[in-house]
């Protein structure tokens, strides 16, 4: 039973990280999702607030918290405490130091994406 217990949280912690790469895709690339699927825009622009709010206030994330809580329940080290973007992403998908970089461009593709649906939308 402890065996199933400790298979349980580590893929929910597995499942977390996906999520959290998926929101990663989702976040520059949703605007242009949205030109072919246009409802889907409100979906990114939840997103895309959510990001601005994660970036500048201290607010946790809650998949972060979730994969942390999920690791230590399935007995393994929790996340260092910079978090999941500096153990995942920084240095693997762009060079260490360039996070505030990463960030303002994948903000900068959301914009020029929702450029593109009001430019669609005023045809």
């Amino acid at each position: 039973m402890k065996k199933a217990r400790f298979a349980f949280f580590r893929s929910l912690a597995i499942a977390s990280v996906g999520a959290h790469f998926a929101y990663l895709l989702y976040l520059p690339s949703g605007g242009f999702l949205a030109l072919r699927w246009p409802r889907t825009v409100w979906l990114h622009l939840a997103s895309v607030c959510w990001g601005v709010v994660v970036v500048t206030l201290p607010v946790p994330c809650p998949l972060t918290s979730l994969e942390d809580w999920a690791r230590t329940r399935a007995g393994m080290r929790p996340l260092p405490s910079t978090g999941f973007v500096d153990r995942y992403v920084e240095g693997v998908l762009y060079p260490p130091g360039r996070t505030g970089a990463a960030q303002a461009l994948a903000f900068l593709a959301a914009a020029v994406s929702w450029v593109a649906l009001a430019s669609r939308r005023a045809k």
